[in-house]
């Protein structure tokens, strides 16, 4: 079931949201070579309890660290550990939080000092195509027209998008209804109404669409090894446009 929320409930995910965002656009600040991704780590569960929030990942389902950190092949649920950060490298993080009863769901791929210009290529698509899903979250349309949306972008680029993990509904709880694809013809699916909150999370592969689940139970990569870019946010339907919810201002 897919849950419709209220103005007053909408603005308490707008705030949520605005707490992830600015967690993750903290973090990105801080990726530099040298520094680790279990530095990274620590740096956001000290600022979310800074702010009054918890982590929506640390424990669930067993998942150790507050955020996701995922470097060039992984794809998601990378685990923040004593990697270094290395010039070259491309870094996906990921941060969710609760904050006064809602969540917040956001992702971004930080390029680090990256002179490759097809790897460039990769991470610029993968943000127009969640732009471009994005604006197809409107009341009045169907659920795989973002589906549809960031698909083509992906396609038509030569590019991959991932068929094993997918975008979510979100609201008081990290994974609501209704589960939402990266790819798929338009038109088909549940009619999207206002209030409906979607997280929309493109995950962009270079090579191939086949994906490899590591011995960690957690750790998500390329079958092919080359690099995968994930980026993603929190959305509201609302009428006749999409609002995003992880901005810093809500603007």
């Amino acid at each position: 079931m897919i849950i419709i929320k209220n103005d007053e409930e909408l603005d308490l995910m707008r705030q949520a949201g605005r707490v992830a965002a600015k967690i993750k656009h903290a973090m990105a600040d801080m990726v530099t070579p040298g520094i680790t991704t279990k530095e990274l780590d620590m740096f956001a569960r000290d600022m979310m309890r800074e702010m009054g929030a918890k982590s929506a990942f640390k424990g669930y389902r067993g998942f150790p660290a507050y955020t996701c950190i995922s470097v060039n092949e992984v794809v998601v649920h990378g685990i923040p550990d004593g990697r270094r950060i290395m010039k070259g490298d491309i870094v996906s993080i990921d941060v969710g939080v609760h904050y006064d009863g809602f969540v917040g769901d956001n992702a971004t791929t930080v390029m680090v000092g990256v002179d490759d210009p097809e790897i460039v290529r990769l991470v610029q698509v993968a943000e127009q195509a969640l732009e471009e899903g994005i604006a197809k979250a409107v009341a009045g349309g169907r659920l795989t027209d973002i589906c549809h949306a960031v698909e083509s972008v992906v396609v038509a680029n030569g590019y991959s998008v991932v068929r094993d993990f997918v975008g979510h509904g979100l609201g008081r709880q990290m994974h609501e209804d209704p589960q939402i694809p990266n790819y798929g013809p338009p038109g088909k699916g549940p009619k999207l109404k206002r209030g409906m909150t979607l997280a929309i999370e493109p995950m962009v592969n270079m090579g191939m669409a086949g994906v490899q689940l590591l011995d960690d139970g957690w750790t998500v990569v390329t079958s092919d090894r080359l690099p995968s870019v994930h980026v993603e946010h929190s959305v509201a339907v609302m009428d006749g446009h999409a609002e995003i919810l992880t901005v810093l201002d809500n603007g």
